[in-house]
């Protein structure tokens, strides 16, 4: 059996570094046409922003706030061949300013899923495991939401896309009785109402009936990932104060981590932003910061090294990370460290 079914991790995820005109542009080089798109300013304290085929090009929603989506073509407008096209806007193409742009491949058109209690409609990749699914909610406890994955999903992103409520996630090291907020620095937090106490399924996803993932009557979109050897990992380490190796079996090109019994930032590195080892250029997914310069982490050919304040001593750290290589090509050709 091969050891991967993805070679090239870039035809599903892939990082575009560009920088704003004030005016309309295209920004491209993605590499496959995305489904889903996170934008942020490095130079500025800008907030950051998401956008998906599912809902639309130019709803916006922003992961480091509580707000509602907002149609906001003056930030982006259409998803193009190989990228997007921005308006002039400063979160996405201030004049002069610096950004990252964060792009995956799902299904493309969604369709429907009646898998669950609540039918969805469903962008899904099986190959490399991501889906965009947006549903409606009925108010109700005990619910479930077809994601069209086929396996059971190790991380889900879910906004309510009508009213100021947090951003939940779902992330297998912290089952499903407990919760984190995207937008925040909390520690997990335990409900039933959010994930209903039931890990996903090779079908569903469940929810409780918290109005953050299940308010009757309102739209919800969720992000939902699942594990692909060679290309992504979704796990957790306890740090040791030193440096340590976290075996994902690639070479990363993304990783966004967090303590999660404990009060932290998002941290999100990249292999664009760092070319070369330490991997210390970060953006922090719950606030508009401009891009900094602290922590840090080695990209290998087969993990990453957590150093510093990402890997202190006793604290759980959950991480979700994306391939640059696999560690082996289905053809057993090796990748290389940096």
């Amino acid at each position: 059996m091969a050891y991967t079914n993805i070679d090239k991790p870039s035809d599903y995820f892939n990082t575009v570094l560009y920088t704003g005109t004030g005016t309309t542009q295209n920004v491209t080089g993605v590499g496959f046409n995305p489904d889903f798109v996170w934008v942020k300013s490095r130079s500025n304290a800008y907030n950051h922003t998401v956008w998906d085929r599912v809902r639309g090009a130019g709803q916006r929603l922003i992961p480091n706030l509580t707000e509602a989506e907002e149609t906001q073509t003056g930030d982006m407008s259409a998803f193009i061949t190989d990228g997007i096209t921005v308006n002039g806007g400063n979160t996405t193409s201030g004049n002069g300013f610096t950004y990252a742009m964060w792009n995956w491949l799902a299904g493309g058109t969604a369709v429907s899923n009646t898998q669950g209690s609540i039918t969805s409609s469903v962008s899904a990749n099986t190959t490399s495991g991501f889906s965009i699914v947006s549903y409606t909610g009925n108010g109700s406890p005990a619910q479930t939401v077809g994601h069209g994955l086929g396996v059971a999903p190790k991380m889900v992103i879910v906004k309510n896309r009508g009213s100021v409520y947090d951003w939940r996630v779902y992330h297998q090291s912290i089952n499903a009785t407990n919760y984190l907020v995207l937008n925040t620095n909390g520690a997990y937090g335990t409900a039933t109402s959010i994930w209903n106490d039931t890990q996903p399924t090779s079908n569903v996803f469940s929810i409780g009936d918290s109005p953050r993932v299940n308010e009757s009557g309102i739209g919800f979109i969720a992000y939902c990932f699942a594990e692909k050897k060679g290309f992504s990992k979704f796990g957790s380490y306890v740090g040791n104060g030193g440096n340590q190796f976290i075996y994902t079996g690639f070479k990363p090109a993304f990783v966004i981590e967090k303590r999660s019994s404990n009060i932290s930032e998002w941290d999100l590195y990249d292999n664009k932003r760092n070319t070369f080892n330490s991997v210390t250029k970060v953006l922090k997914p719950n606030t508009s910061d401009a891009e900094a310069t602290y922590g840090g982490l080695n990209f290998l050919s087969n993990g990453f090294e957590a150093k510093g304040s990402l890997n202190d001593s006793g604290q759980t750290l959950i991480y979700m990370a994306f391939a640059e290589s696999p560690f082996t090509t289905s053809t057993g050709i090796p990748t290389t460290a940096r």
